[in-house]
């Protein structure tokens, strides 16, 4: 399978593009790879943020070392990536560049939002990993906020077809977050970015024997979130449910009673 990912240049977004890159069956055309000038913890250190929001970017950037700076250092590089500005990827000479290499996939992770000239021209062919339950949660931080509110359950990530709203394409299919006991919000986020990639790579393994699931009735229909909801209140709200047991009080919950998520057959079977 030929592939294109686009994508950020965080650790988190080099070890993505590195582990799909990896697998044999996938050849990365390229890599489309947009700075982090604007990332929260950039702009947290250039605007001289509350500290408990500082502090708390920074441990999640700590975490994000110790669950993938190894492998990324010690493993090739098969992901051919290209660095470009944030934004560049809607640029027409980009848009033209990626359909002369005319992938079977377009891979999506972390990047700008995708104007419509790509969109519909891989109709179809186009996925995006939210890293969020939708349609309970969309927009940014949307495993932040389940843990601010001590909703653990809707911590995970969906698997869809990119369309040109926010978070609303045809959902393939989701995983709900690993948690264990003692685990920091950074923890069960690293965790399951390294999930992510485990079933990004059979998505595109198995992609044309993917069954078209049944979707929510109203894509737009759950919580929207943005930047500027990220608050020095939030940041003391999420350590605060911590403190209280949020882990503990999850662990407790039976499977049945969690969050509903859509899981589909055909990856199914790869987990058995």
């Amino acid at each position: 399978m030929k592939v294109v990912i686009l994508t950020g240049r965080e650790l988190r977004h080099t070890f993505m593009r590195k582990a799909i890159a990896l697998d044999a069956n996938i050849e990365v055309l390229s890599s489309y790879c947009e700075g982090s000038e604007k990332s929260l913890l950039n702009t947290a250190k250039r605007e001289k943020n509350d500290t408990n929001q500082l502090t708390h970017l920074l441990a999640r950037e700590n975490s994000e070392k110790d669950f993938f700076e190894t492998f990324v250092k010690l493993t090739p590089d098969n992901s051919n990536p290209s660095f470009i500005a944030k934004g560049e990827i809607n640029d027409e000479v980009k848009v033209q560049e990626i359909k002369a290499l005319n992938p079977d996939l377009i891979i999506a992770y972390g990047c700008s939002i995708i104007k419509e000239p790509l969109v519909e021209h891989f109709e179809g062919r186009f996925l995006n990993v939210h890293l969020g339950l939708s349609p309970y949660l969309r927009g940014s931080g949307t495993n932040f906020w389940p843990l601010v509110n001590s909703q653990p359950e809707y911590v995970g990530a969906t698997f869809m077809y990119l369309d040109t709203g926010i978070d609303t394409g045809a959902i393939i299919h989701q995983i709900r977050a690993r948690v264990f006991k003692n685990d920091t919000p950074h923890h069960i986020g690293n965790r399951l970015i390294a999930d992510v990639a485990k079933t990004y790579i059979d998505i595109i393994n198995y992609f044309s024997e993917l069954e078209v699931m049944k979707q929510p009735e109203d894509m737009k229909s759950g919580k929207y979130y943005k930047n500027s909801d990220f608050t020095p209140e939030s940041v003391e709200q999420l350590y605060c449910a911590f403190d209280d047991g949020l882990v503990e009080k999850y662990l407790d919950i039976k499977e049945k009673d969690k969050a509903k998520i859509i899981v589909n057959t055909r990856l199914k079977e790869q987990l058995i």
